[in-house]
């Protein structure tokens, strides 16, 4: 490609992603929205009373109507309830509650260190799937990667003489791209979950999800983003950017100290103590983690149903045991400095789940989404897509609105009420719809603008190239965003087909009780 075709390839991505951004920056705050939201409901309803809409409820076959929230009742139920829809909000405690944990282990530099650990010992020969793997791994600690790792990636590159600028793809791939995979649950999946089963019951009140309903697939599918991931860096990106010709020099690699080998372990020992524990309580047919009424199943154990507390138990503990040893921890007020500060990042969440919850409730009191997924059923039916497909479809729209929507938890609250209904009346789980979102919201994380990021990976990439920009890093991550999209849609068609469970006590398909 010449120099001209180069330019003119530039101008058109800049001309676009200005166009996306302008468009991104109008819109505004997500609390904003779902507040506007909320009121369109409330008008919605008031208008389709009007009318002589209604549909027949699937499974009890009673005739459905709209609920009008302009009425006596609805504005008592919505003055009544407004305090209960927040503090009962699905997502909202389990979030909390982990990130307590997590806070732990990163004010700690617990989970900073087993990164770098994870990086610094692996050989050049397989260095870049290392930092894939290492990025797609920090998920469980939200920006850790961002703010660690895609950094530090760099400059292991540099020090390896390969192009800096590829280092940080690689990691940025990873920690991005890869958000929904991983080998551990992290923060994502039970607010995934909460959000979902908010949603579920909108056809069976007594639906319940499992905060690892998505594990297996996810999984299994860390090691092929990984791999996808290590065959665009060496294949694509690195010969591409071709030698590294900058001012920076590359840095001595150091290896951890004193203090924070006798942390780790500290934390380790903490981690096996934890583990027995485990093992004697859910490997006994009475064992102290079963559960009572269903002692044969291990997916109803107090380990399998109660994942959010031993997310937070786990960080905690072997948190507080590298603090310990590391020094990073001289007293309980360092501890709860680390859980404070994990909730000083939650504080906008808490501000927009205010709003997101009476969104929902508003949603289900007044049938529109029941409503809505039944007549959207009755039109999928008519088309006659299969579920790859259809799954397929809705992977790709909701890569589409990531676009223009950064955050994960925002879009599924406003997409789950409407598709997760919708889907379990054409035989789709709510745990597999999860999934598909999960996909579509990963892919194109990497060369989003709207990514909360975003701006962040540009600063890091000017370090090396100062003329980057915007264009440069999609430009530079598009070729991941492909990749994944592709590896993902197949693996999951392949699951389909094969008809694999997708998590712990989760099924592929749905059947009314």
């Amino acid at each position: 490609m010449n120099d001209i075709q180069q330019k003119q390839k530039s101008s058109f991505i800049d001309r676009f992603l200005s166009f996306v951004e302008k468009v991104g920056n109008a819109l505004p705050h997500p609390a904003t929205l779902f507040a506007g939201f909320a009121f369109g409901v409330v008008i919605l309803s008031w208008v389709f009373a009007q009318t002589d809409l209604s549909v027949t409820h699937p499974g009890t076959g009673e005739t459905i109507t709209v609920v009008n929230l302009i009425s006596q009742d609805g504005i008592y139920l919505m003055l009544t309830k407004l305090v209960k829809n927040f503090t009962d909000f699905a997502p909202l405690g389990v979030v909390l509650v982990a990130m307590l944990g997590i806070g732990i282990a990163e004010g700690s530099g617990l989970i900073g260190t087993l990164i770098r650990i994870l990086v610094l010992k692996s050989p050049k020969s397989i260095i870049t799937f290392v930092v894939v793997f290492a990025g797609v791994l920090s998920n469980t600690a939200s920006e850790v990667g961002y703010v660690l790792l895609v950094p530090l990636s760099a400059v292991i590159f540099l020090a390896f003489g390969k192009h800096p600028i590829a280092g940080l793809a690689a990691a940025f791939a990873g920690v991005s791209g890869g958000y929904s995979a991983n080998l551990l649950l992290g923060t994502i999946d039970p607010l995934l979950q909460g959000i979902s089963q908010e949603a579920a019951q909108i056809i069976d009140t007594s639906y319940s999800i499992n905060a690892a309903c998505n594990y297996y697939f996810m999984f299994v599918s860390t090691f092929f983003i990984g791999i996808a991931g290590t065959i665009v860096t060496e294949k694509i990106v690195i010969p591409r950017l071709g030698e590294y010709k900058g001012d920076i020099e590359a840095e001595e690699m150091h290896s951890l100290t004193p203090e924070e080998r006798r942390g780790l372990i500290y934390a380790g020992i903490a981690a096996l103590i934890l583990t027995v524990v485990i093992i004697a309580g859910i490997l006994p047919e009475n064992g102290f983690l079963r559960s009572v009424e269903h002692p044969d199943n291990i997916f109803k154990s107090a380990l399998m149903k109660g994942i959010v507390s031993w997310i937070f138990i786990i960080a905690a503990i072997c948190g507080i045991a590298y603090g310990k040893g590391a020094g990073t921890f001289k007293n309980d007020a360092d501890i709860m400095k680390g859980m404070g500060k994990s909730m000083e990042t939650m504080s906008s969440y808490i501000v927009l789940v205010f709003f997101a919850a009476q969104f929902v409730a508003y949603f289900k009191w007044t049938n529109l989404g029941l409503i809505c997924a039944v007549k959207g059923a009755q039109f999928l039916e008519t088309i006659g897509l299969d579920k790859i497909p259809l799954l397929i479809c809705f992977i790709f729209l909701a890569a589409l609105i990531n676009l223009v929507m950064g955050s994960a938890s925002a879009k599924w609250t406003l997409m789950a009420p409407v598709f997760i209904p919708m889907f379990m009346l054409v035989g789709i789980s709510p745990e597999l719809t999860q999934v598909a979102y999960r996909i579509g919201d990963s892919v194109t994380n990497i060369i989003s603008p709207m990514m909360s990021y975003f701006a962040l990976i540009v600063a890091f990439i000017q370090r090396y190239d100062k003329n980057a920009g915007i264009g440069t890093v999609i430009a530079t991550m598009l070729p991941y965003s492909i990749a994944f999209l592709i590896v993902w849609v197949v693996l999951m068609a392949v699951w389909l087909i094969l008809d694999l469970p997708i998590g712990p006590d989760s099924p592929l398909h749905y059947l009314p009780n």
